[in-house]
């Protein structure tokens, strides 16, 4: 592992510091009063951690996870704190890390993964891989997705070890491989092999974040749920032949009706409980007019005319509402002048939690409706699994959590489109929550996030993530006797 390096000159560094710490004074609320930390410590240390890992290169292709996973072994441990490394491939390891409680009730898992997209480093203004640190922002592949919750959760294991909180539960450290991709090297293997050393009756992880507008933070999003994943090939059946003779049966024809179709086609739309309190609640804190749509979803007659707005400028929204089909990819022919025998579509479906695969594809099937050709499904990586309940003491010490740290806040329940390793966890029973750094609304358009150029965290998000996550464990496993 690379030595750990200042990531800003002194003066710049005491300065940024100071401002993160009068950002971020600190709350107390029941536990957190006999545990008071010292955040402008925290707000030094973490962002140390912070910058060696991102300067750790653990892109996915190959991800190359143990030499993060040995760090923060190595940091952990130096703490008094076990670790313990699981391979299924020794250069891809995964890293759990525990602090006892009294067992009186059952553990808390903390999930992050080490593993981080690759780049096209022309297409940075800095080195990804340096933890560049400019104009109040941290630069690197991974400062969103996830080496920020990772550094969190090493940070809440030192916290928690230090102050020697008194814990009800287990809280539980798992820094995962693959989760970009390549789940059979990180969540797929711990859940399949080692779930005895991960089992916990909540777990919080990546997925949701903080929205800031002029300086204040707006809402506050929680993941409970989120989309599964199905792979589908459309595969076309025609005759081949010259291209000088038009053929009735022409695959690619075929095909190309059957993506607009798909393309064209509405499925059901359905709401749960996540997604209904999230429209409502979006409601009470937008303008009258946005409002008005989003409490409108279940009005047949005002439904119609609302998807077609949400399906053009808030597809984010419109991918709420119902399983989705998305045609990603064509592949057809040879030269210009052969009529293919076979034309090939991809599709990326994400389906709702509740949908059922094999009645989906028949649905499929039925919107195509032409014989020659065959959908072919391509596996599911994701498991589906219900929603995680929105009535019980984590959700609500999330929602106390969001209204101390940002008073003017309102908590957002939310379902991911996109997959995460909770779906796994959540999968096993797990009641399982995401949750993320502040951002604000200009970089959320502007660019800069997960999987783009020029990757970046604001500073201050860095410790308010931090705070976040450690004021919601104390409110949940420490002993409060």
């Amino acid at each position: 592992m690379r030595s750990i390096r200042p990531i800003r000159g002194k003066d710049e560094l005491a300065v940024a510091m100071l401002a993160i710490v009068l950002s971020a004074a600190p709350v107390a609320a029941g536990a957190q009063d006999r545990y008071p930390v010292d955040w402008q410590a925290v707000a030094a240390e973490s962002m140390e951690y912070f910058s060696a890992l991102l300067r750790t290169d653990t892109s996915n292709p190959p991800g190359n996870e143990t030499e993060v996973a040995t760090y923060l072994q190595r940091v952990l441990e130096q703490e008094g704190i076990d670790a313990e490394l699981f391979a299924l491939d020794p250069t891809r390891a995964n890293l759990v890390a525990t602090i006892r409680g009294n067992g009186s009730q059952q553990p808390l898992l903390v999930m992050g993964h080490t593993d981080v997209v690759g780049v096209q480093r022309e297409n940075w203004s800095v080195d990804p891989f340096a933890a560049v640190a400019k104009e109040g922002y941290v630069y690197g592949r991974g400062s969103l997705d996830d080496k920020d919750n990772v550094t969190a959760a090493l940070m809440l294991m030192l916290l928690l070890n230090r102050a020697e909180v008194e814990l009800d539960r287990d809280v539980i450290f798992l820094a995962e491989a693959g989760e970009e991709g390549t789940t059979r090297y990180g969540v797929d293997y711990m859940v399949e092999n080692h779930w005895d050393k991960i089992a916990a009756e909540y777990c919080l992880a990546e997925g949701g974040g903080a929205v800031s507008r002029d300086g204040e933070v707006r809402y506050v999003t929680i993941a409970t749920t989120e989309k599964f994943p199905m792979r589908v090939r459309l595969v076309a059946h025609g005759t081949a032949g010259h291209g000088s003779v038009p053929r009735v049966d022409n695959a690619v024809a075929a095909l190309s009706r059957a993506v607009g179709r798909l393309a064209a086609w509405q499925s059901p739309l359905r709401l749960n409980e996540t997604t209904r309190a999230y429209f409502d609640r979006l409601g009470d804190i937008s303008p009258p007019e946005e409002a008005a749509r989003y409490r409108g979803l279940l009005d047949a007659e005002q439904q119609p005319r609302i998807e077609r707005y949400f399906a053009e400028y808030e597809p984010q929204h419109y991918s709420l509402l119902r399983t989705s089909v998305v045609p990603t990819m064509l592949n057809a022919g040879f030269r210009r002048n052969v009529i293919p025998s076979e034309a090939e579509a991809t599709l990326d479906i994400r389906g709702l939690p509740d949908e059922n695969p094999d009645e989906f594809y028949r649905d499929l099937a039925g919107v195509i409706n032409d014989p020659n050709i065959e959908i072919i499904p391509e596996g599911i990586y994701r498991p589906a699994s219900p929603p995680s309940s929105l009535d019980n003491e984590m959700f609500r010490a999330l929602e106390d959590v969001t209204t101390r740290l940002f008073p003017n806040a309102v908590t957002l329940p939310t379902m991911l489109t996109g997959a995460t390793d909770m779906a796994q966890v959540r999968a096993q029973g797990t009641q399982c929550y995401g949750f993320g750094p502040v951002r604000t609304e200009e970089d959320i358009v502007g660019g800069g996030g997960a999987h783009g150029d020029d990757e970046r965290i604001m500073e201050d998000s860095l410790l308010r993530l931090i705070q976040f996550l450690w004021y919601a464990v104390v409110d949940v496993a420490a002993s409060t006797e």
